[in-house]
């Protein structure tokens, strides 16, 4: 794992976007395409600004999506479609956009988008960590275990409270219950892993993952840090809870 932490949210986007621009080019240059999976969010925000002002040759680039709520059009304001559409591939002259559709029979839905993701490896993973220190949407405790590429999940209390405090929903009353949400196993799957994580609320998520010793199902995003490719990009603030001892060891071992 490799540790990155920037002075503020604005210089950890422009870090993480350099990384992933590098990394889709290098993919494009030597096969002459490049697969790219996308998280969403507020933490996310900084980052994909300042994604689609990078070189890269988008027209190579197939984006796929992370997860999606189920029960909600892809005109709602919360939607990760609407997101994605707005803030990235209307942006940039992508080859394609392969969206987490969620309208219709879900399960026929999940095992064609399956289908989709697995005819290539995928280079590089945008993952976020939530507020549980979730990844995609695999609430604690996260299944390890399954080799599903995508799967319904039921989202915690804390997850929907983190979506409210994002000012995506009103009230946790109004945060679907439900969502398909790429599995831990084919996150793991990216040949490259890259984590932008701003933002003080941030930060005890970020100190419970680098405090782990090992994997803990209860710790989701602790599963990343056992790729052999992955890189978290924090600011002072998503930092601030880590005991110094802590940060200085990761920076020593990158």
């Amino acid at each position: 794992m490799k540790l990155y932490v920037e002075s503020s949210k604005e210089a950890l986007g422009s870090a993480a976007a350099a990384l992933i621009a590098r990394r889709l080019s290098e993919a494009a240059a030597e096969r002459g395409s490049a697969r790219l999976v996308l998280s969403t969010g507020m933490s996310q925000f900084e980052t994909l600004e300042a994604l689609v002002r990078c070189s890269v040759p988008w027209e190579r680039v197939t984006m796929f999506h992370l997860d999606e709520y189920i029960g909600i059009p892809d005109t709602h304001a919360a939607s990760f479609r609407k997101y994605l559409k707005e803030r990235f591939v209307s942006k940039v002259p992508l080859g394609e956009a392969v969206f987490v559709d969620v309208e219709g029979d879900v399960e026929e839905r999940i095992a064609r988008l399956t289908a989709r993701l697995r005819e290539a490896p995928v280079d590089v993973g945008v993952i976020g960590i939530g507020e549980n220190a979730h990844i995609a949407f695999n609430d604690p405790p996260a299944d390890f275990q399954s080799r599903e590429a995508y799967w319904r999940v039921t989202l915690n209390e804390t997850c929907r409270m983190q979506q409210v405090g994002e000012g995506w929903f009103p009230t946790e009353a109004d945060v679907p219950r439900e969502a398909v949400s790429m599995t831990p196993y084919q996150i793991m799957c990216c040949k490259c892993i890259v984590s932008p994580v701003p933002r003080a609320v941030k930060a005890q998520a970020i100190a419970k993952v680098l405090s782990a010793q090992e994997a803990d199902p209860m710790v989701p995003a602790t599963l990343l840090k056992t790729h052999g490719d992955y890189h978290l990009f924090l600011d002072q603030d998503s930092a601030s809870a880590c005991p110094p001892e802590v940060l200085e060891r990761y920076r020593r071992e990158a």
